[in-house]
């Protein structure tokens, strides 16, 4: 027998928000898995730094979750991307067997090179982020620095990895 979902008058705290805030925010940007995205964020943050400290905990997932849509906008005007599944079969990587192989070596090389060129605090954040799954709040509290001071550092590794690793693009 299956649980049945709870009825809006019965769920209590911030969860008692968080269809409303998604939903707001998905008409607003279209994108339902942006909103869900900087919602569960703003949850994780919430929960982790201790829900009862929050004397709102509306307000504080309505400003957290505008702020981590933005965000998500932001860093995807600066840095572009487009998923495997939408790109035209001409763009679509070609290279398979041993060719393959040097090249991917070459790329690995290569990006390792780029970030070493990095200030240390950019590789940190980078790896942190990109390669062992670190979110942008972890990486500000492990680091002792803002998350604004993250996402600067990130763009900036971001930024220059395209640079160095443009004649890899196909």
């Amino acid at each position: 027998m299956s649980a049945m979902p709870l009825p809006p008058a019965a769920k209590k705290g911030w969860l008692a928000h968080y269809s409303e805030i998604v939903a707001g925010w998905r008409r607003k940007v279209g994108v339902h898995e942006d909103s869900e995205d900087a919602m569960h964020d703003a949850v994780v943050r919430l929960l982790e730094n201790g829900a009862a400290a929050v004397n709102d905990p509306r307000a504080y997932l309505k400003r957290s979750t505008a702020n981590g849509v933005i965000d998500r906008h932001r860093h995807q005007a600066v840095l572009p991307t487009t998923p495997l599944h939408e790109l035209e079969e001409y763009d679509h990587p070609l290279a398979s067997g041993p060719e393959a192989e040097v090249l991917a070596r070459r790329l690995v090389a290569d990006l390792k090179e780029a970030l070493a060129d990095l200030p240390a605090v950019c590789q940190h954040v980078y790896i942190r982020h990109r390669l062992e799954g670190w979110t942008h709040a972890e990486i500000a509290q492990g680091m002792g620095i803002s998350r604004a001071m993250v996402e600067k550092h990130m763009t900036r590794a971001l930024q220059h990895l395209n640079r160095r690793l443009q004649h890899h693009a196909p």
